[in-house]
């Protein structure tokens, strides 16, 4: 080997290494926090109290599971929007069990960047039964809008970040919620208050379970 013709090339090889290696992406969550107020707080304490059953003095949660979302909505900042108002408007059939506006701990965009909302175990409406016990990550997209590689891989992150911070024992899809009426965990007093779900589907939660196999989550409970 001619050493002194390779080391011509050794500053042009080293800084395609440096690259390569800051082209890796880091995992990061950006605060991006919706209002919280007193209203909004209260709301939340009232929910707990009436739709699950428990009696707190601050809206706070135990996370057991994450269960992720996807918006139906192809915007981040449109989401944050909506999701903004401590009150809800326009959905009669959810405005009936109460007025507190839906959100979620987390939202990912669609090119994989996160953003926190709402702090991990505060409270927020996203799934009925569980909100008490399950953080909430909504994805940006719907039908006309796959979620992407991107938002996969991200989703992956976040789970095992939460995994290592709290007792997670279920990854579900929000299409899956009513799995859980015959377990322990489901908590909602009207018998009758349930929504269709779709989201976000069987093919990305296949993906998503696949990937976190190391963390020995709890098999989904059978019907």
């Amino acid at each position: 080997m001619n050493l002194k013709k390779y080391s011509l090339y050794l500053p042009l090889l080293l800084t395609m290494s440096q690259l390569a290696c800051s082209s890796k992406s880091t995992f990061r969550i950006f605060e991006k926090p919706i209002t919280w107020n007193s209203e909004r707080e209260q709301l939340s304490i009232q929910y707990l109290k009436d739709r699950h059953g428990i009696e707190k003095s601050n809206a706070s949660i135990e996370p057991q599971m994450v269960v992720v979302h996807w918006t139906a909505i192809n915007s981040a900042e449109v989401t944050f929007d909506v999701f903004d108002a401590p009150t809800l408007g326009g959905r009669p059939e959810l405005t009936g069990a109460s007025n507190l506006n839906v959100s979620s701990q987390f939202l990912i965009d669609r090119d994989g960047t996160i953003f926190r909302l709402l702090p991990d175990t505060t409270f927020a409406r996203h799934t009925i039964g569980l909100n008490y016990c399950a953080i909430g990550i909504e994805n940006v997209g719907g039908p006309e809008a796959p979620l992407t590689k991107e938002q996969l891989k991200a989703n992956e992150e976040l789970i095992r970040y939460l995994k290592n911070k709290y007792p997670i024992d279920y990854v579900i899809g929000h299409h899956e919620y009513q799995l859980f009426q015959s377990t322990d965990l489901w908590k909602e007093a009207d018998p009758d208050y349930r929504t269709v779900k779709t989201d976000p589907g069987d093919e990305f939660m296949e993906k998503l379970r696949k990937n976190l196999e190391d963390l020995n989550l709890k098999p989904m409970p059978k019907l």
